[in-house]
């Protein structure tokens, strides 16, 4: 797992597949994702070499439940205490209560899919005992207020966290960063894209400097403008808004 610095106050953890993100307030940390099964560990092992103890780490707050971001999750509060966090649509799957949608793939995601999914461990990840379910517009107390995004598409209860004082916004998998070029996209692998392409729309109105993914490189500096490119050449019809879009929290 690579360990990388984009600011003083965050770190990105890069995992074999996806990524996840460490932020950091005085003496409290809150992690943004937790990868994949067998992460938590790792995990702990990166926030001591930064010269903290996983204890230090108050929250894991889940952008949606796939098991390249959620996966870890349960092994490392076991290790740290950390209290976790799901959006309520996400959360049951995330305990483990019932199995989660699949994506609908198109025909072009199939062999991007079957090429990562080469990567994941095999078997069940541990299950985190309790899940804090969150909804639209709630504010966590990291960050001086992080705001939850609900921004359904990639999963139904998938969010995005917007940290106004920092201008720093934590996608998911909502946008993605082309492992090739770079290109800011939409993400794939998703549940209901016309609705995922309104949620990306909904970001890029943020007046956010610093993009964080769940997958690609980070945009640091200029990101509310990349979005607004990205969400521009991927525009929503009026049809499609008006059957995927939700209420926010719904």
């Amino acid at each position: 797992m690579d360990v990388i610095e984009l600011l003083p106050r965050l770190h990105l953890l890069r995992f074999p597949v996806g990524q996840a993100y460490l932020w950091r307030d005085g003496e409290e940390l809150t992690l943004v994702d937790a990868g994949t099964a067998g992460s938590g560990r790792p995990i702990a092992e990166a926030v001591r070499a930064l010269g903290r103890a996983p204890g230090d780490v108050r929250r894991v707050v889940l952008t949606h439940f796939h098991e390249d971001h959620a996966g870890g999750a349960g092994e490392f509060a076991e290790l740290s205490g950390a209290q976790v966090l799901a959006h309520r649509l996400d959360a049951p799957f995330v305990r483990g209560e019932l199995p989660g949608p699949p994506p609908r793939f198109e025909d072009w995601e199939l062999p991007i899919h079957a090429e990562a999914a080469k990567h994941l461990p095999a078997g069940e990840p541990a299950r985190p005992r309790n899940v804090t379910p969150l909804s639209d517009g709630e504010v966590l107390d990291f960050g001086g207020g992080a705001r939850v995004v609900h921004v359904p598409g990639h999963t139904d209860g998938s969010i995005a966290l917007f940290v106004p004082d920092e201008g720093v916004l934590f996608t998911g998998d909502t946008v993605a960063a082309s492992p090739v070029d770079g290109a800011v996209m939409p993400g794939v692998f998703n549940l209901d894209r016309p609705r995922l392409l309104d949620s990306l729309h909904r970001l890029a109105a943020l007046d956010a400097d610093v993009a964080c993914f769940g997958h690609g490189a980070p945009v640091v500096g200029g990101a509310a403008g990349v979005l607004r490119e990205a969400a521009d050449r991927h525009p929503v019809t009026s049809a499609e808004s008006t059957s995927a879009v939700r209420p926010p929290g719904r």
